[in-house]
């Protein structure tokens, strides 16, 4: 769907980042020859780089998009420590404050050669914060919350975001209507009871719900039992190459594909898509073009090297680039349809619907899903299957199978699900999941359309686009035959 560019600014929201904060070190050189010591590579290192990790490169790409960013975490007292300060003060709009981590500052060098890592070596101390550590935390981010759009919990499991502080947390922003996204760790979920959103990838998924999901539904399933379970609003399910599922308490709101160019490195593409989704919900934008948002952002990430920060300017020219986000969603199933247009309708969003074979497009379907669309913010096409096709245009027909039917609308720039159905008419499906608009093309009356009765009792319309005489799937045959002779 198109859902950019935002009409919004960022530069007016304050984002409240908590949770564990790290440098992160990355060495790059040429590994040509095998040591004489070990049977291991031997690395010519030819550059380094030292970057915020963690939460602080949350922060750090929440600030490259334009967001004023208020990270409150523990940092030691030693060099790392020191480092990892003056990296974050470096850039954008980024403050970072909270008591020292007696633990000391966690470091993750990673040794790469000609592209591909070597090696991660990491030096850290994940015992629990000490008691008064916590409290400091907890203080000086409730501090500037007062003044924020936005709550950000970024939980890497390394002690800091315990039960008493995610809860403290969370428990506040509920009771100021603020959003509060979480980025999650390990198998217990229930110190995040009470968030908006939380962003696990499958295998964390697959973690806390205690089995590896078979397929999407399984997915769906475990993610609607999280959310009942931990009293959330939706989880947003990261699948690197196979996008993002947003699962709310009702099930599946969105499937959106992944939206990288190229990939060279994952290395902090989850703080990415956190990022943009949080500059995205803070400035009033709906859960759904917040995926979409983050999704892209996570989509520039990968193709940097190390834990880079993304520019909202460069969301943008990718999504100049690319032009729609996805394809279309293809369904056979109302229950689907359903929930998705339910999505939209709560969104604020006008639906609308047409249908038809759709078998040889023509100029005659490409006016009505021009004039369809024009009329809402999301169009709807639902197509006969084969067999319906069948019954009531003979066994000659269809010319297209429903999947290459199905598929050749998903790509089209105006469609924004299809939906295939079994009967002889939409009825039922148009029952299931009334829009607020049906299109119809030909010489109807509007009362005579399949549907009218369910649409006008809502408060829709239904619109009539009369036939373009001369373009028909029918006559496109007979020209064909005529023309084989």
């Amino acid at each position: 769907m198109t859902n950019f560019p935002f009409a919004a600014s960022f530069g007016d929201n304050v984002v409240v980042c908590v949770g564990d904060v790290m440098l992160d070190h990355f060495y790059y050189g040429e590994a040509l020859r095998i040591s004489p010591e070990a049977p291991v590579p031997v690395l010519k290192i030819n550059d380094r780089e030292s970057m915020p990790g963690g939460a602080a490169n949350t922060a750090m790409n929440i600030g490259s998009l334009g967001s004023q960013v208020r990270l409150i975490a523990p940092v030691g007292d030693d060099e790392a420590g020191r480092d990892l300060r003056v990296a974050v003060g470096q850039k954008f709009d980024v403050q970072l404050t909270g008591p020292v981590d007696p633990r000391g500052t966690i470091v993750k060098s990673r040794y790469s050669a000609q592209g591909q890592q070597l090696l991660r070596i990491d030096q850290e101390d994940t015992s629990s914060l000490p008691a008064e550590s916590v409290a400091a935390i907890l203080e000086e981010a409730l501090r500037h919350a007062q003044d924020a759009n936005l709550l950000v919990l970024s939980d890497y499991a390394k002690g800091v975001l315990d039960l008493e502080l995610c809860q403290g947390l969370i428990s506040w922003a509920r009771e100021n209507d603020i959003p509060c996204v979480v980025d999650p760790k390990g198998s217990d979920y229930s110190k995040y009871r009470g968030a908006t959103i939380l962003t696990p990838n499958e295998l964390e998924l697959s973690v806390v719900a205690g089995r590896r999901s078979a397929d999407e539904e399984d997915i769906i399933a475990d993610a609607m039992a999280l959310i009942a379970e931990h009293d959330l609003t939706y989880l947003a399910v990261t699948r690197g190459k196979m996008g993002v599922m947003l699962v709310g308490r009702e099930g599946l709101l969105e499937h959106v594909p992944s939206f990288a160019r190229d990939v060279f490195d994952v290395s902090g593409a989850g703080d990415s898509f956190v990022a943009g989704m949080a500059c995205a919900i803070a400035s009033g934008q709906t859960i759904g073009k917040a995926i979409h948002y983050g999704n892209t952002v996570a989509g520039v990430a990968v193709g940097k090297l190390g834990t880079a920060m993304v520019s909202r300017d460069e969301v943008e020219k990718l999504i100049l680039e690319r032009g729609r986000t996805d394809q279309a969603v293809v369904t056979s199933d109302y229950n689907e349809l359903a929930q998705v247009m339910k999505a939209w309708q709560d969104e604020g969003l006008s639906v609308g619907m047409t249908n038809g074979v759709f078998d040889l497009l023509h100029l005659g379907h490409l006016r009505i899903l021009k004039e369809s669309k024009a009329e809402c913010d999301r169009l709807v096409v639902a197509i006969n299957s084969d067999r319906s096709v069948k019954r009531l245009k003979g066994e000659t027909r269809p010319i297209q199978p429903q999947e290459l039917r199905a598929e050749v609308l998903s790509s089209m720039q105006n469609v924004d699900m299809v939906v295939i159905f079994d009967e002889d008419t939409p009825q039922e499906l148009i029952t299931k999941a009334t829009p607020d608009l049906l299109v119809k093309g030909g010489d109807y009356v509007a009362e005579d359309i399949v549907g009218y009765p369910e649409v006008v009792a809502l408060g829709g319309k239904v619109i009539i686009v009369p036939t373009l005489h001369g373009y028909s799937t029918t006559s496109t045959i007979q020209r064909m035959n005529t023309n084989d002779g």
